[in-house]
């Protein structure tokens, strides 16, 4: 049984799933599509890559496609998709939220 992402996904979890939007991908290409985004912003240690794609295997947000030695190549579920586009509505209404205050706030205080 899976469990569920509790909560908001961290940076480095919402550019991983991204990069799957592109297709299958092994570690080093994720690794390097996080850096191009991101210009340099976010960079992925193996150890955090990894981990990371263990819990979204465990969860079904992903999986394992084919293995080459080392080399595992994984892509993106349904579950995936869903948790990535519910993440993207989530920091929508939250820029939406800011700026509406933004317009609101007392010019003293921005």
């Amino acid at each position: 049984m899976r469990e569920k992402i509790r909560g908001a996904l961290t940076e480095p979890m919402f550019y991983v799933l991204m990069s799957f939007l592109h297709g299958e991908m092994c570690g080093i290409e994720i690794s390097d599509f996080v850096e191009r985004k991101t210009a340099g912003r976010v960079r992925l240690g193996p150890g955090t890559l990894y981990t990371l794609l263990a819990k979204f295997q465990e969860e079904n947000l992903i999986e394992e496609t084919q293995t080459e030695g080392r080399k595992r190549v994984y892509r993106l579920t349904e579950t995936g998709k869903d948790v990535f586009r519910n993440e993207l509505t989530r920091l929508r209404v939250c820029i939406m939220d800011g700026e509406e205050e933004l317009l609101c706030a007392k010019p003293s205080s921005v």
